[in-house]
């Protein structure tokens, strides 16, 4: 009987063993379990972060010149705040901008003093002579490019082969004219009956095409012609829109000038003294006649860029329609760049630079003005540094193309 009772309570050890063995081994794995998927996650991100991070930390420090022609805009101001402060940043990268460039000769002789200093590249947001800057560029062995721009289809199969240079990215004439007729029909269409117009500084190509869609799109004709090609030529022999040229439908157009002068505020005050039911400008309006216009409330719209300034414009102003670019969108001009100078070069399939458009994005009102500005702006922009290193981890055409056309 001793011998049993022994024999049962030892087995009964053994079972009360067992069971604690087993809820041990099923509490493991229930809690711990999580706790390892969580840092397993943690590890994955970590080690994401810091291939991320090695891509500009493998990559060559690089010394750019900016070649300007607009020192104050709007426009001009936030993409240098992008360059200078986030891009520089974010990675082993040095900006110096020159001074306000006004003829080809100050153009090249930029150039030549950047190669004097040992840079890497020349980013042009300039345009008096783009050939001579590729020329220049090349010759002393910087690498080229267009930012926000596009050189005319002429000179593109001329030095699209070029070495050096690596291309360009932003509107096309043919987007500057969609732009232009955009604008243009929006007012037509909002039964506008007479306005006044400013052409910028014609006989820049980008103005010239924006003011022949915006003719066209107010339903009016020049010289007979009512197609893109066949205004835009003569807005370039003319220099300018001729009035006596112009005929159109609905819309009368009260005046017109271009440039800036001594005698810019009088043709912009009689103008306004007609009391233009809109005033269209095809650049620089939020720069020059914001204020007067905002006061005398006439509703006007400009080809420009999203900005503090333009959203109290159309918010507690007349600013009525806006066209214009992500300050970021400079952002995948110099990753190409960035990768030539490290030795990768972005080519399309016949080995040449690459010309990538861009389209704009356009507002009407203070929600759809907001909605795009605050998406562009401080530590993450919409070409940040995430999207950046994707074109630079993997440089090739289609890739730059997806990322581009992605925003």
């Amino acid at each position: 009987m001793k011998k049993l009772i022994a024999l049962l309570l030892a087995l009964s050890m053994v079972l009360a063993l067992a069971a604690c063995s087993g809820t041990a081994a099923d509490t493991s794995e229930s809690t711990q379990q999580p706790e390892q998927t969580e840092q397993t996650e943690q590890a994955k991100q970590t080690e994401q972060n810091q291939e991320t991070d090695d891509t500009a930390a493998s990559m060559k420090a690089m010394k750019v010149g900016v070649l300007v022609a607009d020192v104050s805009g709007e426009e001009a101001l936030g993409f240098r705040d992008y360059y200078e402060t986030y891009i520089a940043n974010n990675y082993p990268v040095t900006f110096t901008y020159t001074e306000q460039l006004t003829d080809a000769a100050a153009e090249k002789s930029a150039i030549e003093k950047f190669a004097a200093q040992d840079y890497d590249a020349i980013l042009s947001l300039s345009s008096s002579d783009r050939a001579t800057q590729i020329e220049t560029a090349a010759a002393n062995n910087m690498y080229y490019a267009v930012v926000s721009g596009m050189l005319d289809d002429e000179q593109f199969e001329q030095y699209k082969s070029e070495t050096y240079f690596v291309g360009q990215i932003g509107p096309s004439m043919d987007t500057e004219y969609e732009a232009g007729y955009a604008m243009g029909k929006y007012y037509a269409d909002q039964g506008v009956k007479s306005v006044g117009i400013y052409g910028a500084f014609i006989p820049n190509p980008m103005h010239v095409y924006r003011m022949a869609g915006v003719l066209v799109g107010l339903g009016c004709t020049y010289g007979g012609a009512s197609d893109e090609g066949g205004i835009v030529g003569q807005l370039f022999a003319d220099q300018g829109v001729d009035m006596s040229k112009v005929v159109c439908g609905d819309t009368e157009i009260l005046g017109y000038f271009q440039g800036f002068g001594d005698t810019t505020f009088d043709e912009f005050s009689g103008i306004l003294a007609q009391q233009p039911e809109a005033f269209l400008s095809v650049g620089m309006a939020t720069t020059f006649f914001a204020e007067a216009l905002n006061g005398a409330q006439i509703p006007y719209s400009d080809i420009d860029s999203f900005t503090s300034g333009n959203a109290t414009n159309m918010s507690d102003g007349s600013l009525s329609y806006l066209a214009g670019k992500y300050f970021s969108s400079i952002g995948p001009i110099f990753a190409a760049t960035y990768a030539a100078v490290n030795g990768t070069p972005i080519r399309d399939a016949e080995g040449n630079a690459i010309s990538i458009s861009q389209s704009y994005l356009v507002a009407t009102d203070a929600a759809s003005f907001d909605s795009i500005y605050n998406g562009d702006k401080g530590e993450n922009p919409i070409f940040n540094k995430e999207v950046l290193d994707s074109i630079l981890e993997n440089p090739t055409y289609d890739n730059l193309v997806a990322v581009v056309e992605s925003k």
